[in-house]
């Protein structure tokens, strides 16, 4: 399964910063929008408290 998460959702969830790491983004205010998506593993979402 894979989950998809803007950029806002996952700053609003507060898990911007990992995502910033996971996907080796240069740092938080890396060339992205509000509305841009990111697809994460089921694994991932799991280790990011997405899933259950």
């Amino acid at each position: 399964m894979k989950i998809m998460i803007s950029k806002i959702e996952a700053m609003e969830r507060n898990i911007w910063a990992e995502i910033v790491l996971l996907f080796g983004l240069k740092d938080e205010e890396d060339a992205t929008w509000d509305n841009e998506q990111f697809i994460l593993t089921e694994n991932q979402a799991r280790e990011l408290g997405l899933i259950k």
